[in-house]
């Protein structure tokens, strides 16, 4: 089943689409903080692009963004990774996929993927471990905001001014 979300941001909406029949834990775990009201006045904090990843031998572009960074504890319990390898939902361009540090640890922290990121799926060399990560929806427009945030100020991978995520609701 797909199931239709925007993401409003103060650079403009992002409409994407979820696949809960592919990623039903990663699309519950989402819907969760949806739901909840969690993303309400969260951000894109980080922006990865080709000239600012100095220390990766394999290089990705992403938009990162999630709940206010303001350390308090997340709701919810951390889930276990959906492979790609299994779902068969892979990193192209405008993909949604769920961050995470090691394996079966994402909880709130979703990214955007910018054109084709196959070193992002399971057997990828992105990640040391070559688990890849939690593939879960695609945008369906919006793509130009996705770029915007991207070019963004950084300093590092962080965003200089973290790009405001309004609200996240299903439509």
């Amino acid at each position: 089943r797909v199931i239709p979300i925007r993401i409003v941001t103060q650079l403009g909406v992002i409409d994407a689409e979820l696949d809960s029949a592919r990623a039903p834990s990663t699309v519950v775990n989402f819907l969760r903080y949806v739901d909840g009201r969690f993303y309400e006045n969260g951000a894109f904090y980080r922006a990865v692009t080709a000239a600012n990843q100095p220390n990766d031998s394999v290089r990705i572009e992403v938009i990162q963004g999630g709940m206010v960074r303001d350390g308090f504890q997340r709701p919810f319990a951390s889930i276990p990774l959906e492979r790609t390898s299994v779902t068969g939902l892979h990193h192209r361009d405008g993909t949604l996929s769920m961050a995470r540090g090691g394996p079966d640890t994402a909880t709130d922290s979703f990214f955007i993927t910018i054109g084709e990121q196959p070193s992002l799926d399971y057997g990828g060399r992105r990640n040391p471990d070559g688990q890849g990560f939690a593939a879960f929806g695609v945008v369906t427009s919006g793509r130009e905001v996705v770029r915007d945030i991207q070019r963004q100020s950084v300093s590092g991978q962080s965003l200089v001014t973290p790009i405001a995520i309004i609200r996240i609701e299903r439509r």
